[in-house]
């Protein structure tokens, strides 16, 4: 976490009281994203964690963490673009990178099917 807290690109500072159950839960997230091509679904109260041990494990396994910038009149069309620009990030530069949307980026139901069949597909 201090090794995260560090580096000057995240601007988000992460400061996690680090029980037992949210190690067991970093853990698993870090054995997740460490698979090839993997995919997760966090589920759980609003401001239990779950994105700061994400950005921590994408740390740990020395992934890029991207999220969605939500604006005004963000469409599909700028979530394609944003994906899109991710994708170049994996595939043609090399670099692994974790991708986290969360249910308030959700504005219309075409994100889910977008995301879905990107999932389904690979």
């Amino acid at each position: 976490m201090d090794d995260f807290n560090a580096e000057p690109k995240n601007t988000k500072k992460l400061e996690l009281v680090l029980f037992n159950d949210a190690l067991k839960h970093l853990l698993k997230i870090v054995r997740i994203i460490r698979q090839p091509r993997s995919s997760a679904l966090l589920v759980g109260v609003g401001g239990s964690g779950k994105q700061s041990l994400t950005r921590l494990a994408s740390s740990i396994q020395r992934m890029e963490y991207k999220q969605i910038e939500l604006v005004k009149n963000y469409s599909e069309k700028d979530l394609k673009e944003d994906v899109k620009k991710y994708f170049e990030i994996t595939g043609r530069f090399g670099r692994p990178c974790c991708f986290i949307l969360t249910d308030s980026e959700i504005k219309k139901e075409e994100f889910l099917e977008f995301i879905s069949m990107i999932l389904s597909t690979g």
